[in-house]
């Protein structure tokens, strides 16, 4: 009975610190996201990406030596892995570019949309079954997205179609790591950081500008912050079930909301938050089915302890 009740307090311990890192992770992201737009209003978002890029590498260069350099080379699916990275540069330069005049908010409701695409894309490259009643909160979602899009000429902005576009490819890039799941993710951030930096690099010509000694380093803040925001939320996966935390994840909304009106004086239209609204009780539906419907993994095939 003692070691019943003593196996039960382990597992909420690690469930609670799998949920406040994930809640953690999220808030490091969208200080990110804040300190972004505040950097690229006066500097090119290839600098603000190349310099953040070099930041990251603080995090992860004693991550490389640890696992060895080599490592990095010995990929599982080269071409999968070359779409991810090309995913995951396109999302970041995209999502700095919107952010260069669009609100936080406004920005983070695309993003938020990411798990819907994901439903969908994964029913078309992972072949994932996907009922009757997710199809139908899907196109809900895609209402949501419209209602913030608000298509008509005028509101095409190239401004919004960065953050519709940035978000497509984040589902692409989670889809991916889908498929990549043998790959370590130091490996994964790692080249991924490489593509932005090289991104970055092309981008700064002819549009560099000498930051002071406050500016760059905070760009390189910049990098940390988001590598150790990765870092938290990867741990946070292990910890406790993707169906327990992927609804945390729209706290990120939330914290856009609170920075943005807190830094810049954004305040939220009420079309963002109607739209935003239809996207996140989407969104929550489809994890919520996705959790009902998934198979239950035999008891022998849970792993005994967190790695």
């Amino acid at each position: 009975m003692a070691q019943s009740l003593a196996r039960n307090f382990t597992i909420r311990n690690v469930l609670l610190a799998g949920i406040l890192l994930m809640l953690a992770g999220d808030f490091m992201f969208a200080l990110n996201d804040a300190m972004g737009k505040w950097l690229v209003a006066s500097f090119s978002v290839g600098q603000v990406v190349f310099i953040r890029s070099i930041g990251a590498f603080i995090v992860l260069g004693p991550m490389i030596a640890n696992q060895g350099a080599g490592r990095l080379f010995r990929m599982e699916r080269p071409v999968l892995q070359s779409l991810r990275v090309l995913a995951t540069t396109v999302d970041t330069a995209l999502f700095y570019a919107a952010v260069v005049y669009l609100p936080l908010a406004d920005v983070m409701s695309f993003y938020m949309a990411g798990p819907i695409y994901v439903a969908a894309l994964s029913h078309f490259l992972l072949g994932e079954k996907v009922g009757w009643r997710r199809w139908a909160a899907i196109l809900v979602g895609f209402c949501g997205v419209l209602i913030i899009l608000k298509p008509s000429s005028a509101a095409f902005s190239q401004s919004s179609l960065f953050a519709l576009v940035g978000s497509i490819a984040f589902a692409f890039a989670i889809i991916l790591s889908r498929r990549l799941r043998g790959t370590s993710d130091t490996t994964l951030v790692t080249w991924q950081t490489i593509g932005t930096l090289l991104v970055g690099a092309v981008m700064t010509i002819g549009a560099w500008r000498t930051p002071s000694a406050l500016d760059f380093g905070a760009m390189l803040l910049l990098g940390i912050v988001s590598c150790a925001a990765h870092l938290m939320i990867t741990r946070a996966l292990k910890l406790a079930p993707a169906s327990t935390l992927a609804p945390l994840h729209y706290s990120l909304l939330l914290w856009a909301v609170i920075f943005g009106l807190a830094f810049f004086g954004d305040v939220p239209g009420p079309r963002i938050l109607i739209g935003s609204a239809i996207v996140v009780l989407a969104g929550l539906f489809i994890f919520h089915r996705q959790k009902v419907v998934e198979t239950v993994v035999p008891p022998e095939n849970v792993p005994k302890g967190v790695n």
